[in-house]
C-alpha cells in the first residue's frame, strides 16, 4: 500500500487549496482544524463566529488559516473575490442560520441565507466555470431536517420528499432543490469535461461535540447545567434523533469530497448527488437517554420534564437511511453514539480545567478518530479512504 493510500482520505487534500464557507460555526472550525491536519491550505469565508466563546477561536484555528474572510454569504460580489483569490479546489460549503428556532422568529432571514447563500455560492461558480476556471468539486452541507417528515420508522432515503414543515427545514430542503437545479442545468455529468464542476449534496444533524456553544442545543444545554449545578429542563424527553459525533459527519463529508477530487470522469458521476450521513440503524437514542448517559459521564446532573409548555413544533422522530453512503462511497460510521457522548464529555471536562487545551484535546480526538477509520481503510471499496 502507497503512504498517500494508507493516510486518512487516501491523502486527497494535502496541498489542495479548499474553500470553507461557515468555518466560524462549530462544523465549519472543527472541519478547518482538520482539513488542516491533512495539509490542505484553507480559506475561510463567514460572518463573525455566532457564539462567545467559539470554538474557532478557543482552539487556534483562524490563526492559521491562508485567509480567513468575515463576511456574508449572500455577498456575491466580496464572495467571488474570495474565491477567484483562492482559486480552490474543492469548496465546502457550511455557511447557514441552523437553529430550528431562530427559524421560527426569523423566517425570512432563515429561507434567505440557506437557500439565496447557496444560490450565490453556486452562481459563482457558474460564472467563473463559464470564464473557463480550473475544475472545482463542491460539497454542500444542508440537514437531515431537510426531508418532508412524516413520523416514519424507517430511515429518509435521498429521493424522498423534500421540505419539513418548519421554516429551517423548509429552507434546508429549498437548499437542495437549488442545488439539484444548478447540477442539472449547468453541471451535468455528460458535460463534464467542458464546465469542470463536481457537485453535490450531504445531508447530516443532531451533530454533538465538544466546542459547542449554539443557542437551543441539547448537549450544550446539558453542559451549560452541569456547570452551574443546575437541573436541565427537557422540552421533548421522548423524541429520538441519530446522534452523531461532528467527526463522523466531517468524515462523511472528507469522504465524499475526496471522492470527488480523485475519481475519474466515469467513476465520479455516482457521486454527483445527494447523500445522507448518519449513525447506524437501531443506534438512535432519545433526548432522555442522550442526558442520562452525559449524566453518568460527568458524574452528576438532573433532569425535568417540561413537555408540557408552549414550544415550538418539534419532530418526534427522524431518521436516515445511509445504505446510499455505505454503498457508493465505502463510508460507515466509526463511533456509536455512547461513544459520542463519552467524548464529548470528555471535551467539555478537559476545556473547564483547562481552557488553553482546547486545540490539544481537539487534535488528540482527530487522532482518535482518524485510528478508528483504519479497519474501514483496509476493507473500503470505491472511494472510502
Amino acid at each position: 500500500m502507497s503512504e498517500s493510500s494508507a493516510a486518512p482520505f487516501g491523502g486527497a487534500f494535502a496541498g489542495r487549496s479548499v474553500f470553507v464557507t461557515g468555518h466560524t460555526g462549530f462544523k465549519g472550525s472543527w472541519l478547518c482544524l482538520w482539513l488542516e491536519r491533512l495539509g490542505a491550505q484553507v480559506t475561510g469565508y463567514a460572518l463573525d463566529p455566532p457564539t462567545d466563546p467559539a470554538h474557532l477561536i478557543v482552539s487556534g484555528t483562524a490563526e492559521r488559516l491562508v485567509n480567513d474572510h468575515r463576511a456574508d454569504v449572500r455577498d456575491r460580489d466580496r464572495l467571488a473575490a474570495a474565491i477567484e483569490e483562492a482559486n480552490p479546489d474543492l469548496i465546502l460549503h457550511l455557511a447557514a442560520q441552523t437553529v430550528v428556532r431562530t427559524g421560527y422568529e426569523e423566517p425570512f432571514e432563515t429561507f434567505d441565507v440557506n437557500v439565496m447563500g447557496t444560490a450565490a455560492v453556486l452562481e459563482v461558480v457558474r460564472r467563473r466555470s463559464a470564464r473557463g476556471a480550473k475544475p472545482v468539486s463542491i460539497v454542500c452541507v444542508t440537514s437531515d431536517k431537510c426531508y418532508e417528515n412524516v413520523e416514519q420508522v424507517w430511515g429518509y432515503r435521498e429521493t424522498d420528499p423534500m421540505g419539513d414543515h418548519d421554516p429551517y427545514g423548509g429552507s434546508k430542503g429549498a437548499a437542495e432543490l437549488a442545488i439539484r437545479s444548478y447540477r442539472h442545468s449547468f453541471f451535468p455529468s455528460h458535460r463534464l469535461v467542458e464546465h469542470g464542476v463536481r457537485l453535490a449534496s450531504v445531508r447530516a444533524g443532531n451533530v454533538i461535540g465538544g466546542g459547542d456553544w449554539t443557542r437551543d442545543a441539547l448537549v450544550v444545554d446539558v453542559i451549560a447545567a452541569l456547570n452551574a449545578g443546575d437541573s436541565v429542563p427537557l422540552r421533548s424527553p421522548g423524541a429520538y434523533r441519530p446522534w452523531q459525533h461532528v467527526l463522523q459527519a466531517l468524515d462523511g463529508y472528507l469522504t465524499l469530497a475526496a471522492g470527488l477530487l480523485i475519481a475519474d470522469e466515469d467513476d465520479v458521476k455516482p457521486l454527483l448527488g445527494g447523500f445522507n450521513i448518519g449513525p447506524l440503524p437501531g443506534h438512535a437514542l432519545s433526548v432522555r437517554e442522550v442526558v442520562e448517559i452525559l449524566f453518568e459521564e460527568w458524574g452528576a446532573g438532573e433532569w425535568t420534564d417540561e413537555s408540557g409548555g408552549d414550544h415550538p413544533r418539534e419532530a418526534g422522530l427522524l431518521h436516515l437511511a445511509i445504505d446510499k453512503a455505505m454503498s457508493v462511497l465505502g463510508w460507515k460510521p466509526v463511533w456509536d453514539v455512547r461513544e459520542a457522548l463519552r467524548q464529548t464529555a470528555h471535551w467539555y471536562k478537559q476545556y473547564r480545567d483547562d481552557p488553553a487545551a482546547a486545540r490539544r484535546i481537539g487534535e488528540e480526538q482527530i487522532a482518535a478518530y482518524e485510528a478508528a477509520m483504519r479497519p474501514r481503510r483496509d476493507v473500503a471499496r470505491g472511494f472510502s479512504p
